[in-house]
């Protein structure tokens, strides 16, 4: 039987305690908002964009106690779409609609669960086939032979995300028609997202170095942040009223990839040496993505709290 080393189960407690920290700091500031009567749309921001980024480190936290390598990306993927299409839903609802089983919720407990689960079974539960981690299910064909977090992934695609997606398109389809709109200007918001990823997965495929392999982290969080710089231009275009359609603005977020694309092609042609070290580019990548994602922050946070006549991080006092 497989049990944890000590190192396992500091981690996951490790794990656990920072991530039921975030989730209830997430659940609280609203409320302390609304109790100070202080809420304002740079909260909103503030708050979402928080989560955008939260969504690379659960899946780094994830993809460390599960042992799932390279397939740490996918993880992030699989909290991202949802995530976006639930902005993009909300951009034409102007509400937020989560269904009876969320990712907010059900999502992180089911995280926590599996943080618990393996500080007692330890992480390599998570590496070894279907049919090992779980005998009794020995028997069912296809998946007795695949990685248990890789099974866990295909049904968190099937049973979580297709259906959610699904629910975020129905609903938008229903706004674009009630207005008479276009459903294919609704769709071009989604363009900047699904470039990023293809890109992303382009330059992997390409890559000569195995990016996802050997530098995961830093691909989930360059991704993750540039990914947090969509979501809070949606928020902000949404906070604007901005009008519906792609935002061109978005696509600040896709300059680096075409030079890393092409500097991964330069293998092809020079003996899978590229002309510049891709150890150097994806560190580049991620410095780009963290300028990109700071400035646009700080220049919301200023533009915002100079409109309104309030602070970023303090209350002003009520007057009496």
């Amino acid at each position: 039987m497989i049990t944890a080393s000590v190192a396992t189960k500091e981690k996951c407690v490790a794990d656990i305690t920072g991530s039921c920290g975030c989730c209830t700091f997430d659940a609280v500031d609203g409320k302390q908002a609304r109790r100070t009567n202080s809420s304002s749309p740079l909260g909103e921001l503030f708050d979402h964009g928080c989560d955008a980024i939260a969504c690379a480190l659960e899946a780094l936290a994830f993809g460390s106690t599960a042992m799932c390598g390279k397939d740490t990306f996918w993880f992030w993927v699989i909290s991202a779409i949802p995530f976006y299409g639930a902005t993009w839903e909300h951009f034409f609802t102007n509400t937020l609609i989560l269904p009876a089983v969320n990712g907010p919720t059900e999502g992180l407990m089911l995280i926590y669960v599996a943080h618990f689960f393996t500080a007692i079974v330890g992480a390599e539960w998570w590496s070894q086939n279907f049919g090992e981690s779980m005998a009794f299910l020995r028997w069912l064909p296809f998946i007795s032979d695949i990685s248990m977090y890789k099974v866990v992934l295909l049904v968190m695609i099937v049973f979580a995300v297709i259906p959610t997606v699904t629910f975020n398109v129905y609903n938008v389809y229903n706004v674009v028609q009630a207005r008479k709109g276009s459903m294919l200007m609704a769709l071009a918001m989604l363009y900047p997202f699904v470039v990023l990823l293809g890109g992303v997965l382009v330059w992997d495929y390409l890559s000569p170095s195995d990016l996802m392999v050997n530098y995961p982290h830093l691909v989930v969080l360059g991704t993750g942040l540039a990914f947090g710089f969509l979501v809070g231009r949606m928020i902000l275009a949404h906070l604007c009223d901005e009008p519906k359609g792609l935002k061109t603005g978005m696509c600040m977020s896709l300059l680096y990839l075409p030079f890393a694309i092409a500097n991964a092609l330069t293998a092809r042609l020079n003996d899978r040496i590229p002309l510049v070290d891709e150890s150097l580019v994806l560190l580049g990548y991620f410095v780009f993505t963290v300028g990109l994602y700071l400035q646009f922050a700080t220049s919301v946070i200023h533009e915002i709290t100079s409109a309104l006549g309030i602070y970023c991080f303090r209350i002003t006092r009520k007057e009496a």
